[in-house]
């Protein structure tokens, strides 16, 4: 285990517990090593959906009458 890991105590769904178990034991990963690596997942996909709104901020915007007018000239509603 890292040196540098904290202990914490985490509730999950029984059903959810059991899935784990099982993949770990068939993978021969810790929890642990699943739970880490699923959020840190998860926060990496946060990072790029910022990333993107920051990359985009720049675009014009349609509303949502402005939008339908927009489809229907180009016919694709």
């Amino acid at each position: 285990m890292n040196s540098h890991a904290i202990r914490s105590t985490l509730y999950l769904d029984l059903t959810l517990h059991q899935a784990l178990c099982c993949k770990a034991a068939n993978t021969h990963r810790s929890i642990s090593k699943f739970v880490n690596d699923a959020i840190r997942l998860s926060l990496q996909e946060n990072e790029d959906d910022l990333a993107a709104f920051a990359d985009r901020a720049e675009e014009p915007t349609l509303n949502d009458e402005a939008f339908l007018v927009q489809i229907k000239a180009d016919g694709t509603l």
